[in-house]
């Protein structure tokens, strides 16, 4: 079952929520920039992180699950925010330059499928971002937070899940080091220099870009019927020769 709408807003609008939108925000810009002239997609609850990309995209959606609700974004002017199934997305083929999924995959009654619209509605030289909770590190079992719910998953189990989905994974980093408590949260940035170097495998989240998969077209090779010559005339059989007899003399 989903997390609320309004329980992730409530999150966010923490200490640690804040620490939380800062590092993921930071590592999905230095992945694609500010997505400039590009349309992109929010997945999920990625509002928080959207907001570092909006100014400078061409168009930004936010699409978020039914089961979870849905809010007004941004608060100020017109509304960028729908509510949708995530596997049925109501967007044409092909229509996304970047797709940001945060807070989409742990939750999902169906992952594949989800990653399988993704597939389809990003466009050929398009890229996603993936953020989910890391299996080994301290937020997946910090149930007072979103990350805490769901299916945490290790960079593998999260590389099996895309290349299932038909996206190829092509990068991966981590991010959110700091522990999953209240008063550590101001000293965020500290422990994300520090664990980043010290001990990167204890990260909260795990981010995976990937790409889709293209397929080269290859011609099936075709029987070709070998045209034997058969000469004008051909001999028959010796068994089907005809039998010349002499004509009968008659005396």
């Amino acid at each position: 079952m989903r997390r609320d709408v309004l329980e992730l807003r409530q999150f966010y609008a923490t200490p640690l929520g804040r620490a939380a939108r800062e590092m993921v925000s930071r590592k999905v810009l230095e992945t694609w920039g500010d997505a400039r002239d590009l349309d992109v997609l929010g997945l999920g609850y990625a509002t928080p992180v959207l907001s570092a990309i909006a100014p400078a995209a061409r168009r930004v959606v936010a699409a978020m699950p039914a089961q979870q609700g849905v809010e007004l974004w941004p608060l100020e002017g017109r509304n960028l925010a729908c509510l949708a199934e995530e596997d049925a997305l109501p967007f044409q083929n092909a229509f996304f330059d970047r797709i940001l999924a945060v807070h989409a995959l742990e939750e999902s009654p169906d992952p594949v499928a989800l990653l399988r619209e993704v597939w389809r509605v990003l466009s050929p030289t398009g890229r996603v971002v993936v953020v989910t909770a890391a299996r080994n590190g301290l937020w997946a079992n910090a149930e007072k937070t979103p990350f805490g719910h769901g299916r945490p998953y290790t960079r593998s189990q999260l590389a099996d899940l895309l290349r299932e989905a038909e996206l190829e994974p092509t990068g991966w980093t981590r991010a959110l080091y700091v522990p999953p408590v209240s008063w550590l949260a101001g000293w965020a940035e500290g422990f994300e220099q520090a664990g980043s170097r010290l001990w990167p495998g204890f990260a909260g989240l795990v981010l995976t870009e990937a790409v889709k998969e293209s397929f080269a077209i290859k011609a099936r090779p075709a029987r070709a019927r070998a045209v034997v010559a058969r000469p004008a005339l051909s001999p028959l059989p010796a068994s089907r020769a005809p039998v010349s007899r002499a004509p009968r003399r008659h005396g």
